[in-house]
């Protein structure tokens, strides 16, 4: 193990994030046209616990990187507050839902271009990948926008796919070396 990696270690929120993520895309591909209000509340509390994580990842990230973001935070802050409301609106959750998701992977996938840079400094590997997962991100995130009612009927697909490669990413980030 070389002496980098030992005095990083394994980035333990990424892996969390990563696991929930892909935990949900599972959730998303099992069962697409009953549990709409089960995703709603998963989501919920996925977007309260990936903010807290995203509030505690970017301050770290700052110490080890000297990279200072604060997009990111205020992104997480959104994430928290969204999940409260849906958590405890959930019939408005599900009716919403298509523009939620289309709204947040159009924020999440904007903000991960603007940070390429830092990819690319961990590897060129990871900065395509990234840079991959940003841009189908954007184009879920338009098609949803700008057709709701068929993609309430393919939701669970569109976000178990969009989850799941998300989730690999963060576990792979998780591993960084």
């Amino acid at each position: 193990m070389d002496a980098r990696r030992k005095q990083r270690g394994m980035d333990w929120g990424s892996l969390v994030v990563g696991i929930l993520f892909i935990l949900t895309a599972i959730l998303s591909f099992r069962d697409p046209e009953g549990n709409l209000i089960a995703i709603t509340m998963v989501i919920a509390t996925f977007a309260i616990v990936k903010g807290a994580i995203e509030i505690f990842v970017r301050r770290r990230f700052s110490q080890l990187t000297g990279y200072k973001a604060y997009a990111p935070i205020l992104l997480a802050i959104i994430d928290i507050l969204l999940g409260i409301y849906l958590f405890f609106n959930l019939n408005i959750g599900v009716a919403l839902l298509p523009y939620v998701f289309a709204a947040w992977f159009l924020l999440d996938s904007i903000l991960g271009l603007f940070t390429l840079d830092l990819a690319r400094s961990i590897s060129e590997g990871y900065f395509w990948l990234a840079l991959i997962i940003d841009v189908m991100g954007i184009v879920l995130g338009v098609v949803l926008l700008f057709n709701p009612l068929s993609s309430a009927l393919t939701l669970s697909f569109v976000v178990g796919f969009y989850f799941m490669i998300f989730g690999i990413n963060e576990v792979i980030y998780a591993f960084r070396s």
